[in-house]
């Protein structure tokens, strides 16, 4: 019996300092070396050191100057990333829908059929930094209005920040809003507060 105990007593200690300690150090180190940027959490900074955001985590764009991004469920808040929770069916959701939709289509000036569900409704976690193509395709008229530019000039900052699916099969073409827009300051100027 103390055999035993002697035994399980061991076996919890070395298991606890296995995975409790040399395993999470091992995939740190080993995170920090192969992907150094993305162990840090994907920051995006500015020439000056400046942090701007994670190009992994979803910022509020309100402007008609920038590419907006899909609706956020914690309001963007990165500290308690979920969803809003509700079915479906629920009212509450489907009251929220009907007034981003609303909201969606006086800004684009297009009708209801044209808005991709992305422009409605937040992802599961709540701070997906992406929209697809058609949503920026969305949007392209009024930011390029609001810029002053060329439609197709926004457009070829657009298409250079679509990315295909993971690994060419998984998922579909998607847009880093907060990459895109950060782009068009660079090539347009960012505009005046």
């Amino acid at each position: 019996m103390r055999n035993e105990l002697k035994r399980g007593v061991l076996f919890t200690i070395v298991t606890m300092a296995l995975f409790g300690g040399v395993y999470p150090l091992l995939m740190w180190g080993v995170g920090r070396v192969l992907f150094p940027g993305q162990a840090e959490g994907s920051f995006i900074r500015r020439p000056d050191g400046a942090l701007i955001g994670s190009s992994l985590i979803a910022q509020p764009f309100t402007r008609p100057e920038y590419f907006h991004p899909r609706p956020s469920g914690v309001d963007y808040n990165a500290a308690s990333a979920g969803g809003a929770n509700y079915g479906p069916s629920n009212p509450d959701y489907l009251k929220a829908v009907a007034e981003r939709l609303d909201a969606v289509t006086r800004a684009e000036g297009v009708s209801a059929g044209q808005v991709p569900s992305e422009m409605l409704t937040a992802s599961g976690g709540g701070l997906d930094p992406h929209i697809p193509p058609n949503a920026a395709e969305l949007q392209l008229a009024r930011v390029a209005r609001a810029r002053n530019t060329d439609p197709e000039q926004i457009r070829e900052v657009v298409r250079a920040h679509t990315e295909g699916p993971f690994l060419g099969v998984f998922g579909r073409d998607r847009i880093n809003v907060l990459e895109l827009n950060l782009s068009l300051d660079e090539r347009f100027g960012r505009p005046k507060q």
